[in-house]
């Protein structure tokens, strides 16, 4: 559907505007999904990528401002999202051994299972990208880390 229909607009200031709204829009409808998935696993999808960035990691433990660095969405609060991820026993929290002031998070054998429940869910899901071609994913891939370039 083209953002026109989607917001019933048909003017835009200029086409970078009209690329400004089109990119809100498609992120927002990309992340309404994913907590419609999510829904049913108790998870958002700021808890389910600090279970994804440890799964990386794993089974090497970090620490929550490692975690926040690699956040999709960077205004999360990591700490937050640990203890609520804590209080499900799907991390763990241990003291650093090289400095005992840090806190080390892991994730769960619980947590990894739970991924592991959600890959496929997941996976069936990106299906519903596949209305564009791998070449032109690739394509949109490299344009959007073209646009964060600094001018």
């Amino acid at each position: 559907m083209s953002i026109e229909k989607a917001i019933k607009q048909t003017k835009f200031k200029t086409i970078y505007h009209k690329l400004v709204i089109n990119l809100i829009y498609s992120g927002n409808w990309i992340v309404h999904q994913q907590y419609e998935l999510l829904r049913e696993y108790d998870l958002t999808p700021q808890q389910y990528n600090v279970l994804r960035i440890l799964r990386g990691y794993h089974p090497k433990p970090m620490k929550v401002n490692a975690i926040s660095e690699r956040m999709l969405d960077q205004t999360s609060n990591t700490s937050r999202l640990v203890d609520k991820l804590l209080a499900k026993k799907l991390l763990i929290r241990e003291v650093c051994s090289t400095d005992r002031r840090a806190v080390d998070v892991k994730i769960t054998k619980d947590g990894l299972d739970l991924l592991s429940k959600i890959d496929p869910v997941i996976d069936e899901w990106e299906k519903n990208l596949h209305s564009i071609s791998p070449e032109e994913a690739g394509e949109l891939n490299n344009l959007l880390d073209k646009l964060r370039l600094p001018l």
